[in-house]
């Protein structure tokens, strides 16, 4: 005999994600995530058009070798963003946890200060490592790496600014700043490569970029007197290093198969395979500011076992992987000549199956940062075992570029089970104890 009360069972399609979606349109929080993941959309759409003409004309004006030589530098940049990224991240979310206008100031200032410290600590001894490192990646100058070095000062300060637009929910100020560091890079290297700085000038436009966008967010932001008796949520020593864990990994997943292949493969190669990389880089970018929309309201939110709050960011970054997957292997050979010129035709065949491996892993940071924002995750630790072994199974298997791909696409699909596993198992335990809540 069923203990089950009429009526039970029919309801149950409410929960799980037909739950999640009826949930989504009484639930105040899932309008400010979706008008802050369009607001950061469009403003990645603009850094992307950017960004994208920083690389043709790098790719262009400099040829494969110049600008395998370039993306170097960017991607040493994108390896530091993993400390620039933990105080972003930090920053936000316990600037989204305090309640009043002086604890929020606190919390930013106190992490400020700290950046500015660490920041100048990793130019300093990445301008001493210069020539090891530049004699690692076979580039023709040092030169290049002290350049960077300075540019990295700023960088780290400017993760603990941008966490604080974040974390208050001014996702029109956060997307600007992204989009002015953007067009700085443009210009910038456009003017200094015309001018004949080549490799230099590219790499002095991205310093100058990051500088300038630290110099001219809001001044409000730095200057509003902090009250001697505010009380506020300080930030933790362990969600700190949850952080640094998780964007370690991150940075080392989404970067290092380009220093790997610029050390393997002649700079000619390297180059062709910057350009593969840029695309996914793109497609990552777009998937991140949906997540970054959703990480300070999943902060505050009170209710631990809501999963709703995934709904949007789930399907807006399903929606960006699949559509870029498919353009890119309908019209690869049109983007890349059109984009990158003729000289770039090797990459055609690569460009999809880059998408699909980015693709796979913009979706495990969508759930990786759910994770985040309301406790400790031990996910972090896990994308940091699969980085370790992305750079394991590159210098194993790199005899070709695309066999470099195929490993990033193997891991990046297991990484997303792995991932994925723990919320299946809450939705079906929610389900369970919903079930039992209304039979009794």
């Amino acid at each position: 005999m069923s203990l089950a009360k009429p009526g039970a069972l029919e309801a149950l399609p409410r929960f799980g994600w037909r739950g999640a979606v009826a949930h989504f349109r009484t639930d105040k929080s899932h309008s400010v995530i979706l008008g802050g993941s369009m607001v950061m959309l469009v403003g990645s759409a603009v850094v992307s058009a950017f960004n994208f003409g920083y690389n043709v004309a790098a790719a262009r004006m400099l040829g494969p070798e110049g600008f395998g030589h370039a993306s170097a530098a960017v991607t040493l940049l994108m390896l530091v963003s993993a400390i620039t990224l933990s105080f972003q991240l930090v920053c936000a979310k316990f600037v989204a946890r305090n309640e009043t206008a002086a604890g929020k100031q606190r919390v930013y200032r106190a992490l400020h200060r700290k950046a500015w410290f660490v920041g100048l600590l990793l130019a300093v001894s990445l301008a001493a490592a210069s020539q090891p490192i530049a004699h690692y990646l076979n580039l023709p100058s040092a030169a290049i790496v002290i350049l960077l070095a300075a540019g990295i000062a700023f960088y780290v300060p400017l993760g603990a600014t941008r966490g604080r637009m974040q974390g208050t929910c001014s996702f029109r100020p956060l997307s600007g700043n992204f989009v002015l560091e953007a067009v700085i890079r443009f210009g910038g290297a456009l003017a200094l490569m015309w001018a004949g700085y080549g490799v230099l000038g590219a790499v002095g436009a991205i310093t100058a970029s990051v500088a300038i966008a630290y110099l001219l967010p809001s001044p409000r932001s730095r200057k509003e007197p902090q009250p001697a008796d505010a009380t506020f949520v300080p930030a933790s020593f362990r969600e700190g290093m949850q952080a640094i864990v998780f964007f370690v990994g991150q940075v080392i997943i989404n970067n290092i198969d380009i220093l790997l292949v610029k050390h393997f493969f002649s700079p000619e190669r390297a180059g062709l395979y910057a350009a593969v990389a840029l695309v996914g880089r793109v497609v990552y970018f777009s998937s991140w500011q949906v997540a970054s929309a959703m990480f300070p309201i999943a902060a505050g939110n009170k209710e631990k076992d809501d999963l709703s709050v995934l709904v949007v960011p789930l399907l807006l970054v399903v929606a960006i992987a699949v559509g870029a997957v498919v353009l890119l292997g309908t019209f690869s050979h049109a983007i890349v000549t059109f984009v990158f010129g003729g000289r770039y035709g090797e990459a055609e065949p690569l460009l999809s199956l880059y998408a699909a491996s980015t693709g796979c892993y913009a979706l495990s940071v969508v759930l990786m940062t759910f994770e985040m924002s309301r406790k400790i995750a031990n996910t972090a630790w896990l994308q940091m075992a699969f980085s370790g072994a992305l750079v394991i199974g590159i210098t194993a298997f790199h005899a070709t570029l695309q066999q470099v791909i195929v490993v990033q696409v193997v891991l990046m699909v297991l990484l997303l089970a792995a991932v994925s596993y723990p919320f299946f198992r809450i939705g079906r335990e929610m389900i369970r104890r919903d079930v039992l809540r209304r039979a009794a």
